[in-house]
């Protein structure tokens, strides 16, 4: 069954100011780019931190594409700083879930269980020790706060904002892919979202 709360594509969502782990201010929707919202799990996740990775490469091209990349984590902004301190995007700790609560975003034990998911998690958990050993980065918690079984989320958001895609994941490493991204903001920018419903790849 879906999440009743979950947004949906065309909705307008309420503007917000949120401030980053770095104490910035970022507004949603942004006045001058698409907005493309992602919710992670918790701090050092270490399939997030692969998959956050792979946009780090790639952000020039999602800065030239008029994309601004606005990470959430159910952490706190302390938490985040060893692991997310230095990305090159605004990231937001919401370590009492508000904005996963506002946004339909959900935990459930297949967020790991689903077998789709195991070649990230080895690879994540992998990296992860890597670091460790060259001393970039602590082993992630134990106990992270929020706990272990959060899904992810991406909404992209327009400047007026409306949700033009959405998508709800089903495991832990069930996101678009930065091409994905690109693409569907390339859409959005071209296409009218209320009355394209094509571009929605909302998933349950």
């Amino acid at each position: 069954m879906i999440n009743q709360s979950r947004v949906q594509v065309g909705q307008i969502i309420e503007s917000r100011e949120l401030v980053t782990i770095r104490s910035e201010l970022v507004r949603i929707p942004d006045p001058e780019r698409i907005v493309h919202l992602q919710f992670r799990r918790f701090a050092g996740c270490p399939v997030c931190n692969l998959h956050l990775n792979s946009i780090v490469q790639r952000h020039d091209e999602i800065l030239a594409a008029s994309i601004r990349e606005v990470v959430v984590f159910h952490s706190t902004a302390e938490a985040l700083l060893p692991y997310a301190g230095e990305l090159p995007f605004a990231v937001i700790a919401d370590p009492d879930k508000q904005l996963y609560a506002a946004f339909g975003v959900e935990s459930s034990a297949r967020s790991l269980l689903d077998p789709r998911a195991w070649p990230s998690i080895l690879r994540g958990v992998s990296r992860s020790l890597r670091e460790r050993l060259v001393g970039q980065r602590p082993l992630p918690p134990i106990n992270p706060q929020g706990g272990r079984f959060g899904l992810p989320a991406d909404l992209l958001i327009a400047r007026g904002g409306r949700v033009c895609a959405c998508k709800y994941g089903a495991h832990v490493d069930d996101q678009w892919s930065v091409d994905e991204i690109l693409h569907l903001s390339s859409r959005a920018l071209s296409t009218d979202p209320a009355s394209n419903p094509a571009i929605s790849s909302c998933t349950e």
